[in-house]
């Protein structure tokens, strides 16, 4: 779908990229994709998905999650190759990466910041205009020293989740 001759790519995908390259907030990679997935059904997500999962992990030190995901990822590329690329992505760069990180981990080289292989010169234009409005830097390396970060899945606040899992047990037991 085009406007004006710029490609519209959906939301949850600029704010993953966003994520990605800026705040380096990987977790928030995953979380905002993966409720577009959940929405679309469309399997390119997953990828992406798995590809910040990845990126997650390798950062925290879990070279074997890190391993498992990026693997997982570059199947996802290798399957959706054309998908990848009408997101604007190189996927033949992107599938080089991933394999560097896979390398890097059996190395035991330790994790650093990067960037995708975004091709689409209105795309890279359209994140670094959203970076701009929100203050943020595109292509800012990961702050090795923000805990909440780097360990999001075990300090983020749950409480929401865990109440909506106990009002729907109760739902469940009729009470």
């Amino acid at each position: 779908m085009k406007k004006g001759g710029f490609r519209l790519y959906p939301r949850a995908y600029i704010e993953y990229l966003l994520h990605f390259h800026a705040t380096r907030d990987y977790f928030e990679c995953h979380e905002v994709l993966e409720e577009h997935w959940k929405q679309t059904g469309e399997h390119v997500w997953v990828g992406f998905i798995q590809l910040a999962v990845g990126m997650y992990h390798y950062r925290r030190g879990n070279m074997i999650g890190a391993k498992r995901m990026f693997t997982k990822a570059l199947n996802a590329c290798e399957r959706e190759k054309q998908a990848y690329e009408a997101l604007g992505i190189h996927v033949e760069q992107l599938i080089a990466l991933i394999h560097t990180y896979v390398e890097r981990i059996n190395h035991g080289q330790p994790y650093e910041s990067t960037c995708l292989p975004i091709i689409d010169a209105s795309l890279l234009h359209i994140c670094q205009q959203q970076c701009d409005q929100k203050g943020l830097v595109w292509g800012e390396k990961s702050d090795m020293t923000n805990e909440y970060t780097i360990h999001k899945h075990k300090l983020r606040d749950r409480s929401d989740v865990v109440a909506e899992r106990e009002r729907q047990k109760q739902k469940r037991q009729g009470r």
